[in-house]
């Protein structure tokens, strides 16, 4: 294994409990799932110390009703601006851009950061945002010059960076344009690209090869803009996972409580945040977040929402 000695071993975990388990809440049931629910949700992880929380995504609330505009401008009345934390919103396209903008979610504004996702894998990116990825980064491109000029921060997700399952069988990405991604996204100004075990589709070896391929020739600062998202049916397994990418040099995860969430192309669910902290604690990894906290808040949402709010098939990430 190939370990990069880091000088900063701090983790910033993101929490994306409120983001990818509410795309998959149907429309009978968002007098559960309703702002103020989820607002408090979003006040509680920040006062637990989680820097970092996907709030929700603009895409179709045909899709996902719970990500209708009217449900997010509530949101964002009520939770307001947030200092000293990372609120970031997930896009798909240039109408979800201009949902973004209509909510005034920019630095004048409310000063959350938007999110741009593709897939490192042709097939998935074709059947979760409907075009090429060609086609995709040239909306992006085109996205992120207008964001730049108006100073929104832009975080890049790339899903099945470490393999896919598709209609044929497993589809391995492309490792050399993977990087090529990432340097572009970073050239054009994005903060932070996150690599993405979409399926769980990686064992502890391939993980390794993976994330040793993305890191390798990268000095310290680029390698801290690299966050790590698994998915896999065994939250544990993602965990033990995440500690293997600390070790290799990778400082940001994402995680949900409880491990929930997943995508409408089969991913399985997320490591649970609170299980991740448990595994940083546990390796004397340094972590400045209150477990504490996050357990009694891991209580709270399995009694008030994912008792009384069935699990239905997955939106797109």
């Amino acid at each position: 294994m190939s370990i990069i000695k880091m000088k900063d071993g701090k983790v910033i975990i993101r929490d994306v409990t409120l983001r990818e388990f509410g795309q998959n809440v149907s429309a009978g049931y968002l007098h559960i799932f309703n702002p103020k629910i989820r607002v408090e949700i979003a006040k509680r992880l920040l006062q637990a110390g989680i820097k970092e929380i996907e709030l929700f995504s603009c895409i179709n609330p045909k899709i996902a009703p719970a990500m209708a505009e009217g449900e997010l401008k509530e949101i964002v009345n009520l939770l307001g601006r947030v200092e000293d934390a990372r609120i970031i919103v997930l896009v798909p396209n240039w109408r979800g851009y201009e949902t973004f903008l209509r909510l005034d979610l920019g630095p004048e504004g409310y000063n959350y950061t938007l999110g741009l996702f593709f897939s490192a894998v042709e097939e998935h990116n074709r059947l979760n945002l409907g075009w090429s990825i060609e086609d995709t980064l040239k909306e992006y491109q085109r996205i992120i010059k207008d964001a730049c000029s108006k100073d929104i921060s832009i975080f890049g997700y790339i899903s099945a960076v470490f393999g896919y399952m598709g209609k044929a069988g497993f589809l391995e990405a492309d490792l050399r344009k993977v990087n090529s991604y990432i340097d572009m996204f970073f050239d054009m100004g994005i903060e932070i690209v996150t690599i993405s075990d979409l399926q769980g589709v990686a064992d502890k070896i391939r993980t390794e090869k993976v994330i040793g391929e993305i890191l390798r020739g990268r000095n310290e600062e680029e390698i801290l803009r690299i966050a790590y998202h698994p998915h896999h049916i065994s939250s544990s397994f993602a965990v033990e996972m995440s500690i293997l990418a600390y070790e290799m040099g990778i400082r940001r995860f994402d995680a949900s409580i409880g491990g929930t969430g997943g995508c409408i192309t089969g991913a399985p669910g997320n490591q649970s945040t609170e299980d991740l902290i448990q595994g940083f604690i546990s390796n004397n990894i340094p972590i400045d977040i209150d477990l504490k906290r996050i357990l009694s808040l891991s209580h709270f949402i399995r009694s008030e929402i994912y008792e009384k709010i069935p699990q239905v098939e997955s939106a797109p990430l």
